[in-house]
Formats: C-alpha cells, sequence, structure tokens
C-alpha cells in the first residue's frame, strides 16, 4: 500500500512535463541514458537530495543552494574572487558563488590562502542547470562528459548521455563548493545513509513531504527506489540527474506562442524573436529550444591567461579563453552573467551592449562569429533582449511553482550571523576583533559539530564555554560576557598561527544521541589570553545554538 501511495504521490512529477509535450512544445524532456531511466519514484528521492544540505559535509550547502529556481536555476548569491592575481580589488576580480570555509580531513577550520577563514568562492560563476541537462557536456569548460565513471568502483556505469551524472558528482567532493579536504563519495553516501531525510529545512513540496512522511529514512526511501536500502554515490547522484531531468521549462511565453497562443508574446517579443533568429544571427551560439548548443566560444571578456577555460580540458592552444554557451531558457531571472558574473543586466548595456559592440575588448582568439551588431541595419536589441528575458522565462520558474517548488532551507532561515548576538573585545581601538565561527547546526548523535574561532593572537591559550544560559554584555575582567560561565562547560585550546600573524582554532564536539535535547538550547563564546591588552584578555561575541533531530 506504500509502495502505490508514493507511486501516486511521485508521479506528478512527470505529469506537467508529459501534458505539455503533448501539446506539441518543441521542447521535450531531455533524454535520459538508458542506465539511468527515468521514474516517478526516483524524480522525488532525487528532489529530496538536491534540496538536501547534508549532502555537504557542514550541513551548510545543497545543491539547491547554489541553483536557485528564482534565479533561474543560478545562485543568487554574490562573493568576489580575487582572480588570476590573487589580490582583492583589482581589475581581475570577479564575482562568483560563496561556497564553504577551508577545513582539513579531520573537520577543523583551516586558513585558505585567498578567503582565510571566511566562505571560499568559486572560481567561476555558477551556471544554469538547463544546458547541462540537454548537453554532452557539462560546467563552463565541459570537463564533465557523456561516459560517467562511478567515484567510488571507478568502474563505468553510463557509457552514453551521462553528463549531467558527471557534472552533479563534482560539486559535493569540492573542498571550496561543499566539502572538507580529503572528502569521498563513500564518506557522503555512509552520512546520507544515517541522516533523517531533510530534517533541516522547513516548508516541504507535497510530493516530498507525503514520501518522507511514508518513508522516513534514507534507506527506506532507497529500498523503494532501487529494490534494496543500500545508499550509494551512484544511486544518489543518479536519483538528482532523474529530478533534474524533469525541470522541463516548456511553459514560457515563446513556447505557448509556437505552439499557436498568438497573443502569448507581445508585439516587441515578436519583433525580437525574429531578429534573434535572423539578423542578429543569435541562433548561431544559441539554438532553440534549449536556446544552447555544444561548443565553445571566446567573446573577449577578458584575457584568457587569468581562465583558460576548454582549453584547461583539451589542452589545445586555439581553445584558450573559449567557455560553453549557457543555455537563455529563463535568463531574465538571473541576477549575473557569464562566468566571471562581470554583468548584471541584459539591456541596457550589459549582455546586449556586448553583443552590440562585437564583442569584449581582448581580441586574441575572440571568436570570429562576433560582429558588431550595432552595424546592423534595424537591429533594435532592447527587443531582443526583451525576447531573451521575458519570453523565455517560465512563470512556474519565476514563482517556484510545481514542479519548481522546493522547501526551505536552514541556511535561509539562518544565514550566516544570524545566531550571533554581542560583540567582541578587541586588543587595542581599532584592533582585530577576534571572531566566533558558529553556522553549522548541531544534530544528536552528530560526533562533527564544531565551533571556531579567527582573528585570535597566534599560539595563545584560548577557552571556549558552552553554557546552558546567555548574558548579555555584563563586563567581568575586562571582557563583556556573553554565554555564563557559571553554567558552562569549558574547552581550552592551544590557537594555531596562520603564517601571516592570525591565531586560530576549532573544538569539535560530539552531541549526545539523546532525544530529549532535542530542542534545547545552548550558548557558546571565546575567550583568549593576550597579554598585550589591559586585562590579559579578548573576547568574541556569543552564538546561540538549537539541537535538532
Amino acid at each position: 500500500m506504500k509502495s502505490l501511495q508514493f507511486l501516486i504521490a511521485s508521479i506528478a512529477v512527470l505529469a506537467p512535463t508529459a501534458t505539455l509535450a503533448a501539446q506539441g512544445s518543441p521542447l521535450q524532456p531531455p533524454t535520459a541514458p538508458i542506465e539511468n531511466l527515468v521514474t516517478p519514484e526516483k524524480a522525488v528521492l532525487g528532489k529530496i537530495l538536491f534540496w538536501e544540505e547534508q549532502l555537504s559535509s557542514d550541513n551548510t550547502m545543497a545543491c539547491g543552494t547554489c541553483h536557485m529556481p528564482a534565479a533561474g536555476f543560478a545562485d543568487p548569491r554574490e562573493q568576489v574572487h580575487p582572480g588570476y592575481d590573487g589580490l582583492f580589488n583589482t581589475a581581475d576580480d570577479i564575482v562568483t558563488t560563496p561556497g564553504v570555509i577551508r577545513s582539513t580531513a579531520d573537520g577543523k577550520f583551516s586558513p585558505d590562502p585567498l578567503f582565510g577563514l571566511k566562505e571560499q568562492s568559486t572560481g567561476r560563476r555558477t551556471p544554469d542547470i538547463f544546458g547541462a541537462m540537454y548537453s554532452p557536456t557539462a560546467f563552463w569548460d565541459g570537463r564533465a562528459g557523456d561516459e560517467f565513471i562511478d567515484p567510488v568502483t571507478g568502474l563505468v556505469s553510463i557509457v552514453y548521455g551521462g553528463s549531467l551524472e558527471s557534472q552533479i558528482a563534482g560539486p559535493p567532493l569540492s573542498a571550496a563548493e561543499m566539502a572538507h579536504e580529503g572528502r569521498d563519495w563513500a564518506m557522503i553516501a555512509a552520512k546520507i545513509a544515517e541522516s533523517k531525510p531533510l530534517c533541516l529545512a522547513t516548508d516541504l513540496p507535497p510530493d516530498v513531504e507525503q514520501a518522507i512522511a511514508l518513508y522516513p529514512t534514507y534507506p527506506d526511501l532507497f529500498e523503494q527506489v532501487y529494490g534494496d536500502p543500500a545508499v550509494t554515490a551512484e544511486r544518489i547522484i543518479f536519483a538528482i540527474a532523474t529530478y533534474e531531468r524533469t525541470l522541463v521549462p516548456d511553459d514560457t511565453p515563446y513556447f505557448r506562442w509556437f505552439m499557436g497562443q498568438t497573443n502569448a508574446m507581445t508585439p516587441d517579443q515578436i519583433t525580437g524573436h525574429d531578429q534573434f533568429m535572423t539578423i542578429a544571427l543569435c541562433t548561431t551560439c544559441h539554438q532553440p529550444p534549449i536556446f544552447t548548443q555544444p561548443e565553445f566560444f571566446n567573446l573577449g571578456l577578458r584575457d584568457w591567461q587569468e581562465d583558460p577555460g576548454r582549453m584547461d580540458v583539451t589542452g589545445l592552444y586555439q581553445d584558450r579563453g573559449k567557455f560553453k554557451s549557457p543555455s537563455l531558457l529563463n535568463a531574465g531571472l538571473r541576477p549575473r552573467y557569464m562566468h566571471n558574473g562581470e554583468m548584471t543586466d541584459l539591456w541596457p548595456g550589459g549582455v546586449g551592449q556586448l553583443y552590440m559592440d562585437g564583442g569584449g575588448p581582448i581580441s586574441d582568439n575572440l571568436d570570429p562569429l562576433l560582429e558588431p551588431l550595432d552595424q546592423v541595419p534595424g537591429i533594435e536589441m532592447d527587443k531582443i533582449m526583451d525576447f531573451v528575458g521575458n519570453a523565455l522565462t517560465d512563470p512556474r520558474v519565476a514563482n517556484e511553482l510545481y514542479p519548481f517548488d522546493r522547501p526551505t532551507l536552514y541556511s535561509e532561515r539562518f544565514p550566516a550571523g544570524s545566531n550571533e548576538y554581542g560583540h567582541a573585545t578587541p586588543a587595542s581601538a581599532g584592533g582585530e576583533l577576534p571572531r566566533l565561527l558558529a553556522k553549522e547546526p548541531p544534530f544528536t548523535g552528530s560526533d562533527s559539530f564544531r565551533v571556531g574561532l579567527d582573528n585570535a593572537p597566534p599560539n595563545a591559550n584560548s577557552r571556549l564555554i558552552l553554557s546552558v544560559a546567555p548574558l548579555y554584555g555584563a563586563v567581568r575582567g575586562g571582557v563583556a560576557l556573553f554565554a555564563d560561565p557559571r553554567q558552562a562547560r569549558d574547552f581550552y585550546v592551544l590557537t594555531s598561527d596562520d603564517g601571516a600573524g592570525n591565531g586560530y582554532a576549532t573544538v569539535i564536539l560530539p552531541v549526545p544521541n539523546d532525544p530529549n535535547l532535542i530542542g534545547t538550547r545552548f550558548f557558546a563564546q571565546w575567550f583568549i589570553n593576550d597579554p598585550t591588552t589591559t586585562h590579559n584578555m579578548l573576547s568574541t561575541g556569543g552564538a546561540w545554538f538549537r539541537i535538532r533531530d
């Protein structure tokens, strides 16, 4: 009976796509490889896993964190990467996506040469998922190819058509995006097998909520999909890819117009469409109905030595500075454009101006297909970009409606710093403020909950207190107290030295597997010995935590 209920709950994942396809939409569901055919149950499991923050090593990042529907399945968050020269506030800076704080294989915080103990940035802007769903390669440089190799066994799991699976396998292992150093897929699978599905999320979509109600553990869910409860890397990746293949944005004004609804596009959008398809030559790189193609182009944005792009994959000099052409479906929802995030608008300026100018300022290896559109008689770039930005947007994606609905993530409800309060006591006026690292949620039974310290003197005695009671600034010994030391457990650590005069520390704590602790709040604060200060002491502000199931 449960299997039937799960089937009824999950079959709706495929229904909208099938209905629109039957109406004649030019955009059909992507072809799944024969080794990973789409089933409704697998798609719902993939939906759960796509939004699962426990897929990351620190429980703060899901696949969906960087691929939000309302942002065109790109990342609405922004963070500056210093670029090729490694220096911030220089001409080669790029705007990319924030990830995790760098950590060693044993889970301890470890300063990154570029970002210290702040969230690292990816080297390129997060691309949308639609190009990966329909392409033989994925990522900006196409390094994820058709053949998918099981990351645990090393055996070929998909001979042809597995670029999406190959792409999905990467980020959970990236020490900048979702992982600590040395993490592998066997570790990820073991963690997921022991995790309570989506326990960090709220506002679960109905299909997800019903599936978890029927099968409350990951082994239960995997057994319903795969026939036995084994949670493996291949099965996780296959399920996520299956879910993504059901996300077909075929209800755009353009597709409705194409199917005969003459008023689905405005007159300006129709003009923009006509020019897009003809005199502007946009279809050379953005072929409908996906509005991309599996080729790579150099648009002259930056010197190729800042990022060789496709050349890093092929080793061919003629591929220097080339990047994959992204899908334009839902492009109007994206906050930034290009692999380096340097553009924030389609028009005026922005992407449209780039093509009016015939490419960017760097002529070396500039693609010969780029001709200045401002020299083409009759070009109306405002109407072309109206077509791209509005007529190619599926309103279900923009409004995060089924099948593009999603849960609310823990990291959205409690972004980094939102559980902190009070203030630090610095070494001197204008001195460096010691900083508490406290963004991760504690779970009952966890052996890896951690609290960190940054901006402290190196090689200094430090003390972390975890208290059942807060304080709100009472001064003792020259420092303000934000956790009550009279009702606290103490952890003493000698700070490490990052080599640049900065001290840091990590305390990793087991959380008892006691259901009576669920919902319990506790409070944290660091104190650091510093003989250069008047009271020989520094302190951080406080942070609160609530133990979760």
